[in-house]
């Protein structure tokens, strides 16, 4: 049962970024714990941290996206 369950939130963090993983790992803290902080500042401050939450998403999308086509000098 706690291997579905690991699964489920391994499958919602793939699908939503990976933002607090990528977090967790830079400063060296739990991803769970940078998920409860977006969730209680989501109620504090009437949403915003979700649209802070959506906009690092889409950077790490774009930042993702151009080094997969940078290309090298030689290359050409």
């Amino acid at each position: 049962m706690l291997s579905h369950i690991q699964r489920g939130i391994a499958y919602c963090e793939h699908q939503s970024f990976g933002i607090c993983s990528y977090w967790g790992d830079v400063w060296g803290i739990s991803s769970s714990k940078i998920r409860i902080f977006f969730i209680y500042a989501s109620f504090i401050a009437k949403g915003s941290p979700i649209i802070i939450y959506m906009s690092l998403g889409f950077l790490m999308n774009i930042k993702k996206y151009y080094r997969l086509r940078k290309n090298s000098i030689w290359d050409l």
